[in-house]
């Protein structure tokens, strides 16, 4: 009877410690470990004999994946890196953009390549790569040379492209390139592209009096201004356009690039629609569509703002990283890849997808808060 009462005794022991045991251990605790497995996935199955990514769909998974290892901490004696930078040089065209020949997206495919470029420059290799690159996206950003005025709902946007209407999402990607390429807030291509991202919100101001800002008002963030009846964005009852996860994160982290402060009523808007919809198991207003997208938009925004907890609307505190990389350690498969169930925007490709959750990761390394 003794032992038994004494293992007894014992068991209540260990169950009383158990949570804070739990509480104890972080989500980190298998980081690398998800990271090493994403990036073998890489390496053995997803890069193709000529150093591509889902080469079907042109440079721009290439070097979306290839930003995503580097930021990892390997380097450009790796093979994978190597090879892939190798396959992207091919594609830096005469005109200093690094696009496929005859391609509908040279301003997303050099944007992405500049970011990833910028990644692998420690000694200065890429220097004059990247200065005649930035300088090609300048000529794609709609200003006055295409004949747009401040008034137009398209100024200071990006597209795909030169031809076509400009969107968050390209325009996003573009102030990264900027970035990278070493313009700060003051740039004035930056501050053109504030001007867009300004009237992508659904916040009445002196920075949106567009026929949508009042509308929806709720400070989010939509595709783009510039639409028409059939946009996909989606259109509200009363005529609006509806706010979304990916955007309103995308939108928050180019104002906070462009210089706005934490201050300001726009980042402000902002940060209270996050608090309001903060979620992890979908793409808020989205569902699961562009899910792995949005956790690469949310990583780099609320790493840009600086917060590493965010309390949501009910009080209810969020360790934002260690949440991310749980949602991410569920999602990952058997085979170290991560992949979407919808098919919305290329998301059943597993290389893009390990390749956004990797970079969301790169905003979750452990010490580096």
């Amino acid at each position: 009877m003794k032992l038994k009462r004494r293992t007894l005794i014992a068991l209540a022991a260990m169950l009383a410690l158990t949570p804070s045991l739990r509480a104890a251990e972080p989500a980190s605790a298998n980081y690398q470990k998800m990271v090493d497995r994403g990036i073998d996935y890489l390496r053995q199955t997803g890069q193709a004999e000529d150093g591509s990514f889902s080469k079907r769909v042109g440079p721009g998974v290439t070097a979306l994946v290839t930003t995503a290892v580097l930021r990892h901490g390997r380097t450009v004696r790796d093979p994978l890196v190597s090879r892939s930078l190798e396959y992207l040089e091919d594609f830096v065209q005469e005109d200093g953009g690094i696009y496929a020949p005859k391609s509908r997206l040279p301003n997303y495919e050099t944007c992405l390549a500049i970011v990833c470029f910028k990644e692998a420059n420690a000694d200065g290799r890429y220097d004059k790569l990247l200065q005649r690159a930035d300088a090609y996206i300048k000529g794609l950003q709609r200003d006055s040379d295409e004949g747009k005025d401040k008034s137009d709902v398209a100024y200071g946007g990006a597209g795909y492209g030169k031809e076509g209407r400009p969107d968050l999402s390209n325009t996003h990607f573009f102030i990264e390139a900027l970035r990278a390429a070493g313009s700060g807030p003051e740039d004035e291509a930056m501050q053109k592209a504030l001007i867009f991202v300004s009237r992508c919100q659904n916040l009445e101001s002196e920075h949106n009096t567009t026929k949508y800002a009042a509308l929806v008002n709720d400070g989010g963030f939509y595709y783009t201004p510039a639409v028409d009846k059939a946009d996909p964005a989606g259109e509200t009852p009363n005529g609006g356009l509806r706010s979304y996860g990916a955007m309103t994160y995308a939108g928050l982290k180019s104002m906070i690039f462009a210089g706005v402060g934490p201050d300001d009523p726009r980042v402000k808007a902002a940060y209270d629609w996050v608090r309001k919809h903060y979620d992890l198991g979908a793409n808020p207003g989205m569902g699961q569509s562009g899910l792995y997208y949005y956790y690469h938009t949310f990583a780099k925004a609320l790493d840009a703002l600086g917060k590493d907890e965010i309390v949501d609307a009910d009080g209810q505190k969020h360790a934002w990283r260690d949440e991310l990389i749980a949602a991410l350690a569920e999602r990952q498969q058997e085979d170290g890849s991560w992949r979407n169930t919808d098919r919305r925007w290329l998301e059943t490709d597993p290389n893009l997808c390990t390749g956004f959750a990797l970079l969301a990761l790169s905003y979750c390394k452990p010490g580096e808060k």
